[in-house]
C-alpha cells in the first residue's frame, strides 16, 4: 500500500474535534470542490482524497429524500435539549449528531477506487463492521437498508451506524456517524433514518461501558485504510491539510 501523496487512492486524514455541523459541511463543500476542479482542469491535477473525522454539538439533520413527519420533536423542544434541526443536500432520511458520536466525511474520487457507489456504501459498512467486531460486538448489514446493525437478522437487530452521501462528478461527500458514547435518548425525538420498528444503539451500550474515543476513531481510521487499499496519512490542522492538497496540485 502507497503513501505517496501522488498515488491517486492516497488518502489525508484530518480530525476537526467538535465543530459545528454546518461549518463542517461548508469544509467539506470547499475540499470536494478542489478535487472537482483538479479533475476537470487541463490537464487533470491529481490531488490526495480526504477523510476528515469530527464530532458536532447535538443538531438533527434530514436528507434531501427525508421525510420531516420524522421529526418528533418541536422547535421549542430541540431548544430545550441544547439542539439544532438542519436540512442538507445528502441522501437517506433523519438522524441524530452529538457528543460521543464519530462521524466521519470520506471524500474520495470513486474513479480511483470503485466503478459504483454500491461498492462504495458497502466498503463504508465494512469499515464500521470491522471496528465493531474489533470490539466483540456482533455488527452486519441489513437488506435494502445502509448502514450497520448489531444482531442482523435477529428480532433484536438494532442500528450502531447511520450513513448518508452526496457524489458530485463521482467525487464524494457526507458519510457516516458511528454511535460510540453516544447519549441515545436523543433518538426518541426522531424516527431514525425513517425506520419505526428498530432501536438504535451504541458501542457503550452493547459493551455495558464508555469507550476510548480517541481509540475507537484509530480504529476506524485504520480500518478505513485497509478496506479502500492505502495507507492513510495525517494532517495536523486545516491548515496543513490545504497545505497538501496545494503542494500536490503543483
Amino acid at each position: 500500500m502507497s503513501t505517496s501523496l501522488t498515488d491517486p487512492r492516497a488518502i489525508v486524514s484530518l480530525h476537526l474535534g467538535r465543530m459545528d455541523y454546518d461549518r463542517a459541511w461548508a469544509l467539506q463543500r470547499r475540499v470536494q470542490q478542489r478535487l472537482i476542479d483538479a479533475k476537470l482542469s487541463t490537464p487533470p491535477a491529481l490531488l490526495p482524497n480526504v477523510l476528515l473525522t469530527v464530532e458536532h454539538p447535538p443538531v438533527f439533520t434530514i436528507g434531501k429524500s427525508g421525510d420531516t413527519a420524522h421529526l418528533l420533536a418541536s422547535q421549542t423542544e430541540l431548544s430545550n435539549q441544547g439542539a439544532t434541526f438542519v436540512e442538507t443536500d445528502r441522501g437517506g432520511d433523519i438522524t441524530f449528531h452529538g457528543p460521543g458520536q464519530l462521524v466521519g466525511y470520506p471524500i474520495l474520487d470513486l474513479d480511483h477506487f470503485f466503478a459504483d457507489i454500491g461498492r462504495y456504501l458497502r466498503t463504508l459498512e465494512s469499515v464500521i463492521i470491522r471496528t465493531c467486531e474489533s470490539y466483540g460486538i456482533n455488527a452486519g448489514r441489513v437488506a435494502k437498508r445502509t448502514g450497520v446493525w448489531v444482531d442482523s437478522g435477529s428480532p433484536e437487530e438494532r442500528k450502531i451506524c447511520a450513513m448518508g452521501i452526496r457524489c458530485s462528478r463521482r467525487v464524494t461527500m457526507h458519510g457516516f456517524a458511528l454511535n460510540m458514547n453516544t447519549e441515545l435518548e436523543f433518538y426518541d425525538s426522531i424516527i431514525p433514518c425513517g425506520i419505526s420498528d428498530r432501536e438504535v444503539t451504541s458501542i457503550a451500550r452493547e459493551l455495558g461501558q464508555s469507550v476510548d474515543e480517541d481509540e475507537c476513531r484509530e480504529r476506524v481510521v485504520g480500518f478505513f485504510g485497509e478496506s479502500f487499499g492505502t495507507t492513510i496519512t495525517k494532517a495536523d490542522s486545516l491548515e496543513k491539510l490545504f497545505e497538501r492538497l496545494s503542494n500536490a496540485e503543483t
